[in-house]
């Protein structure tokens, strides 16, 4: 039960990291985008996608004829005689064009040519003009006086920061509460005329337009990747069909000469317009930022374009732009910030975490450009951004967590433990380690008590001072033994150790306690060799020679953290450390050797046929109701070579 409900606390605490740096990142990436903060980088976004987006090859239903530069230095001019568009006018005319759209001002008349202009303008419903609406700035630039009023349109464009336009007007109410059309509206609806395609008011909301299958829904200020733009009028995005080159164009001259075929009029719509640079007529579109040369399209291009955006959408042929609800968005919004805080969360290894991270960023973008491809623009900067923020909020936490971890694992075990088992426990510290603690385990270990025998006639000899560097040389070298065996020091009994081997990790199984009983055994054996070592030296040096008591024993112990919050240490509990550690003292008249290894029936079942063993019977220990059988070890048989038992994979149960 107590392990379910460890198991249970232990994912809630997951859950609450996951969903908490979720709602962190969520809140922060949305509440920037609610000001405004994002808007830069979404535009930029929504112009990348529009650039990587196939163009369809140029539009059949368009003409462009180009006023070049050639043009006006020809006559002189920026602005040419009404008589040059008034023959250029006839002479399409005379190909059967669905719409000619004039993008030129003609407020006032530019002889010669201005009554045969005027005749032109009233003889055809085909011909349409512009007119620009004023401001507080700037007069209205008024259209041709012949002109009815269902043949001109404004060609004002909405410019976005920057001076991108990205955005079509179609409606614009006048001072009077009239409704005036768009240039690029008027050409495209008298070409849908003769598809038998009026607009009409929306089943859905009558203060909405459709034109045939599609409807006009109106942009808001805070649509797509916008906040609080100025939607004044009735404004649309702009789908480009693409750059400068989806728009067929011939020069001026060429229409004048008859140097055009025919079939590049007939059933089009055609828009003249100024191309030239001293005209000023360039804005800069979703496009410019991948073009080297050429960055800003001529109006009389862009009005094309939204020309062929309004047919395409009145014949069914392509979507408008469009886009999710706010609470869409939102909710798109936090489902990458949980994306970001479940990867970090599951995987720790940086590369592989990169190689996530990567791989749902592009599975984002992906989405985001297969969504635009059908012409849904939905977010792809704010995701990205929770993504990060809360997978970074996660690492955070868990680094910082690691780094408590790693204290507390260095403050219990300091350096009692072999390089191995540290690396083998802290790779696994989310299994050991439970609210910052290791929690009480019961496991079978095996236990090595040992102790100086004679140390009390060394320490008479000795300052003090000098027997405490005497004793820390001593017992650096006890502890590189321990460790090269794999076992974990727990404590330092003044000329004597406690060590434990088959901790932190536990063993699952009969082979794996072995291991541990053996090198118990081995490390005691190698600790008498060391001893005899040092009694060569010291007795170079004077000192009286030292023997040594061992005691190994091997059954169940708990261990874990002891102690408060303030002061813990690793734990070892249980009777077997007492009976290790009784078992080092048994008898201690009995020293046949400089180094007694004794232990107890318990762990000799463990050692197989390596040792030389002799029995001593069942002794009494201190403290133990019954005698204990135990034996002496007396070295490995011949053949085998003293060294650490390694496992070939350590254990850990859960």
């Amino acid at each position: 039960m107590l392990p379910l409900l460890s198991h249970f606390r232990r994912t809630f605490a997951d859950l609450g990291l996951i969903l908490g740096a979720s709602a962190l990142a969520s809140t922060v990436v949305i509440g920037i985008r609610q000001m405004g903060g994002l808007q830069p980088l979404e535009l930029g976004a929504y112009d990348r996608l529009m650039q990587l987006r196939p163009m369809p090859g140029p539009d059949p239903r368009l003409l462009v004829v180009a006023v070049t530069e050639a043009d006006i230095q020809r006559y002189r001019s920026l602005s040419l005689p009404d008589q040059i568009y008034a023959q250029a006018l006839q002479n399409l005319l005379k190909h059967q064009p669905r719409a000619i759209g004039l993008d030129i001002y003609r407020d006032f008349a530019v002889p010669p040519g201005h009554e045969a202009l005027n005749r032109l303008w009233l003889s055809s419903d085909r011909l349409f003009a512009v007119t620009k609406l004023g401001d507080a700035m700037n007069a209205t630039i008024r259209p041709p006086a012949a002109l009815s009023a269902d043949q001109v349109g404004f060609n004002d464009i909405v410019v976005d920061t920057g001076g991108i336009v990205r955005r079509s007007l179609l409606f614009l109410p006048d001072d009077q509460g009239n409704t005036l059309y768009s240039f690029s509206l008027r050409l495209a609806l008298r070409y849908l005329a003769d598809e038998g395609i009026e607009p009409r008011a929306s089943d859905a909301d009558p203060s909405v337009m459709q034109l045939g299958p599609s409807i006009f829904t109106p942009l808001q200020p805070n649509d797509g990747g916008y906040v609080g733009a100025d939607t004044a009028g009735y404004q649309i995005m702009l789908n480009y069909r693409g750059d400068q080159r989806a728009v067929t164009w011939v020069p001026l001259e060429d229409v004048l000469n008859e140097r055009v075929a025919p079939a590049l009029v007939r059933d089009r719509v055609v828009l003249i317009g100024n191309v030239a640079e001293s005209g000023k007529d360039f804005f800069y579109t979703p496009f410019s930022s991948g073009q080297r040369d050429n960055q800003r399209m001529a109006g009389v291009f862009i009005h094309a374009q939204m020309v062929g955006q309004f047919i395409d959408a009145g014949l069914g042929n392509r979507a408008l732009i469009w886009f999710w609800p706010k609470s869409v968005e939102h909710l798109w919004t936090v489902l990458w910030a949980l994306i970001g805080a479940i990867l970090a969360w599951r995987v720790r290894h940086p590369l592989a975490l990169a190689t996530a991270a990567g791989i749902a960023l592009v599975t984002l973008l992906l989405t985001g450009y297969a969504l635009f491809l059908k012409s849904g623009w939905i977010p792809l900067v704010p995701p990205a951004l929770t993504f990060l923020v809360a997978s970074g909020g996660v690492i955070t936490y868990t680094a910082q967590q690691a780094k408590r971890q790693q204290q507390m694992v260095m403050r219990l075990l300091g350096q009692s433990i072999s390089p191995e088992i540290a690396a083998t426990m802290w790779e696994r510290r989310d299994q050991l380690l439970k609210e910052g603690k290791l929690p009480g385990q019961r496991l079978i270990a095996t236990l090595l008590f040992t102790d100086l025998k004679g140390f009390s006639t060394i320490s008479e000899q000795m300052e003090p001072e000098e027997l405490f560097n005497w004793l820390n040389v001593y017992l650096e070298k006890v502890a590189d033994v321990v460790h090269r065996y794999h076992g974990v020091i727990n404590k330092f009994t003044g000329d004597g150790i406690m060590a434990v081997f088959g901790v932190p990790i536990q063993r699952t199984s009969r082979e794996g306690i072995a291991i541990d009983a053996r090198n118990a055994v081995d490390c005691a054996l190698a600790l008498g060799n060391l001893l005899e070592e040092l009694n060569r030296e010291w007795a170079a040096q004077g000192l009286p020679q030292m023997m040594m008591r061992a005691g190994i024993y091997t059954g169940p112990i708990v261990v874990g953290s002891l102690g408060s919050k303030n002061r813990l240490e690793y734990g070892v509990i249980g009777d077997s450390v007492n009976t290790a550690s009784r078992l080092e003292s048994v008898d201690k008249h009995r020293q046949p050797g400089p180094c007694r290894i004794l232990v107890a029936e318990e762990t000799l079942q463990y050692l197989g046929d390596r040792y030389e063993v002799e029995p001593w019977g069942p002794l009494p220990l201190k403290g133990k109701e019954r005698k204990i059988k135990v034996f002496r070890i007396l070295g490995r048989r011949s053949g085998l070579a003293l060294g650490p038992n390694q496992s070939t994979a350590i254990e850990l149960e859960i």
